[in-house]
């Protein structure tokens, strides 16, 4: 049996670099305020994105990618796989990926399980696709209960590092705490010297730190 490969939650590095990332998008009204931050301060992210919120806000994804960003896949229906069957798993995560190659021009990379739900029997669709799974560092930060905004903070800074990924949400209900975390956390972390990039550059880093 296939042991299934661990989520990433972090990249080894020497550089002064965090990926930050964004689940359940895109949303009409989150997303571009998200946008806008990185627009002011500079950096990129990376926006896991759910097939069924892609549909009706193409333009909107065109936007994210055409600003640099890298576009990563949610599934279509974001549903935990582990309680699907084979098929099933494959035609969520490709369903997605097919719209977002048609909007962007370019089949997404990285994936993220919704609720990091993996086993062995999903993995074995890897075979199929060229993703890198996707966890996170600041679980516990739980913007998607919206905890408040000093609580996300507060969690989210504890897993402050070279080669952090940071996880938060701009879909699927109220976001307006996790829009202003990031406008607070966007320029603290750009102070403190480091470099905002998206998970695929972030792994390159990795590999091309290795001694």
């Amino acid at each position: 049996m296939v042991t299934a490969m661990p989520l990433i939650h972090e990249v080894k590095t020497k550089k002064r670099a965090i990926a930050m990332t964004f689940d359940d998008g895109p949303h009409s009204v989150y997303t571009p305020q998200i946008l806008e931050i990185f627009k002011t301060y500079g950096g990129k992210a990376t926006f896991f994105m759910v097939g069924v919120q892609i549909i009706n806000q193409a333009a909107l994804v065109k936007t994210v990618a055409d600003q640099g960003h890298e576009i990563g896949n949610h599934t279509f229906s974001h549903v935990k796989l582990t309680e699907l069957n084979e098929a099933q798993s494959v035609e969520e995560i490709e369903r997605t990926s097919r719209l977002i190659e048609d909007i962007v021009s370019y089949k997404p990379t990285v994936l993220r399980p919704p609720y990091l739900a993996w086993d062995d029997l999903r993995e074995s669709i890897l075979y199929r696709f060229p993703y890198k799974l996707i966890g996170a560092m600041n679980l516990d930060a739980l913007d998607w209960r919206q905890p408040g905004t000093a609580f996300i903070l507060e969690r989210t800074r504890r897993h402050i590092r070279n080669g952090s990924i940071l996880i938060f949400h701009d879909g699927y209900g109220d976001r307006s705490q996790t829009v202003e975390a990031v406008r607070q956390l966007v320029p603290q972390l750009i102070h403190k010297g480091y470099q905002l990039v998206t998970v695929s550059e972030l792994l390159k880093m990795a590999e091309s730190t290795e001694d």
